[in-house]
Formats: C-alpha cells, sequence, structure tokens
C-alpha cells in the first residue's frame, strides 16, 4: 500500500466521521432537513433518496430490471445497490 492510498483513506475516514457526527447533532426532523438543504443541492438529496427506494426495493424482493424501469434509472445504478447489500451495507435501511 503506497503512502498516497493510506493518506487518501485516512482522509475518506475523517470525512466519513465529521459527516456522521454532524448528522447526529439533528435531533429533529426539521433539524435534520434544515442541515441536509444546507448541505445538498437538489440532485443530491434527490439521488439520495432514489439509491435509498433501490435499496428498499431489493430487500422486498424486486427484481432489478423491475427496479430499474419503476424508477426510470440504469439496471447498473441497481446493481450497485444490489452489490452493496451483499457486502453488508445498509443493514438499517
Amino acid at each position: 500500500m503506497t503512502s498516497a492510498y493510506r493518506t487518501s483513506i485516512l482522509v475518506h475516514m475523517r470525512s466519513l466521521s465529521l459527516l456522521i457526527e454532524t448528522l447526529q447533532q439533528a435531533k429533529t426532523e426539521g433539524e435534520m432537513k434544515n442541515l441536509l438543504k444546507g448541505l445538498l443541492t437538489l440532485s443530491e438529496i434527490e439521488e439520495f433518496a432514489t439509491r435509498i427506494e433501490i435499496v428498499r426495493l431489493l430487500k422486498k424482493g424486486i427484481g432489478q430490471h423491475d427496479i430499474a424501469k419503476k424508477l426510470n434509472i440504469g439496471v447498473a445504478t441497481v446493481t450497485r445497490g444490489s452489490k452493496e447489500i451483499k457486502m453488508g451495507n445498509f443493514k438499517y435501511v
């Protein structure tokens, strides 16, 4: 592992920790809406919501092609969500 790669991982972990710490400070739905609207563009919010919907539909057993058609997105986007589930992510969605 190169020094640059290790540095990149450390920066990523610090960024993730900062994001988690900041999101946890929002105690109400209104506070969370305010925070997310300040952090994200409208298209980023929509993208997050789509990813969550993909995961929920996959967990219901709906096929990838059906999800792609329903959400008007590419199958590769749905496949990415499926791979993340298989890797153990999205346990709380």
